[in-house]
């Protein structure tokens, strides 16, 4: 049986609502996942990211959101915020020591609030196509007007998917509350070495985002690799050998910076 076979572990938060998540122990800093919007933890880059710890002896963990995966709760229930605190909790109780929070779509604007929140757990960021802000800048602007209307009348409008056959459940909930975790309105206060990839290609998040996030961080340690044909997921074989070889050099950066 290999690890993506085994049954994941679940936490439970103090509301009540559980949290799927699967750990592999091993040395400092450790490496957190976090997936994108309605994706989980059994996605390519998730296990190849494990793969890669587990050889490497470093300590990961990957986990679903709740109203993700194997996680309770609906999806349509959850915003931005509800996420992020989902992740502070995975990080509070799940993780020891500094962590480095790779995080891949929306996954990567949660990264960033995390690090805001809690900065003392966090030595590096590693973003995948990061979509930061996406609920304001991106989001309404694929809207027709019909569905405007929709999701100001129902609350909720269904867009189809480029990525399954079902729809896509916008919330008005999910919009409203993006507005208050936005992070590119403002100087991001961080100062931990970011490496930021994306795809030229890709159709969801454009890639001048990353540049965006390069532009408000504080920390002067950023680099951006940016994949001339490359899409938003960046699951292709390629794409995961260029995020681990990414990741081992930040991590290998971390580990012979001595600490300020």
């Amino acid at each position: 049986m290999t690890p993506a076979d085994t049954a994941p572990r679940i936490l439970t938060r103090d509301d009540g609502a559980t949290i799927a998540y699967h750990v592999t122990p091993g040395k400092a800093p450790g490496v957190v996942f976090l997936t994108g919007f309605m994706s989980d933890m059994t996605g390519g880059k998730a296990l190849a990211l494990e793969a890669f710890c587990r050889a490497r002896g470093q300590a990961f963990l990957r986990f679903d959101y709740t109203g993700h995966g194997a996680s309770s709760g609906a999806f349509e229930d959850g915003t931005i915020g509800r996420w992020a605190d989902d992740t502070l909790t995975a990080l509070d109780k799940l993780c020891e020591g500094p962590q480095v929070l790779v995080g891949s779509s929306m996954g990567g604007w949660i990264m960033l609030l995390a690090a805001l929140w809690r900065p003392r757990r966090v030595a590096g960021l590693l973003g995948i196509a990061t979509a930061a802000d996406f609920t304001v800048d991106l989001v309404p602007r694929g809207l027709t007007e019909e569905q405007k209307t929709a999701l100001e009348r129902d609350g909720v409008v269904y867009v189809p998917s480029d990525y399954g056959p079902e729809p896509t459940p916008l919330t008005k909930k999910l919009l409203e509350d993006g507005s208050n975790h936005l992070v590119l309105r403002d100087d991001i206060a961080l100062d931990v070495p970011v490496r930021l990839i994306h795809g030229m290609k890709d159709p969801d998040v454009p890639w001048e985002t990353a540049m965006r996030i390069a532009d408000r961080l504080r920390s002067r340690d950023v680099e951006i690799t940016l994949v001339k044909d490359g899409d938003h997921r960046l699951s292709e074989p390629a794409d995961l050998e260029r995020l681990c070889a990414t990741l081992d050099a930040l991590l290998g950066h971390i580990e012979d910076t001595p600490p300020s």
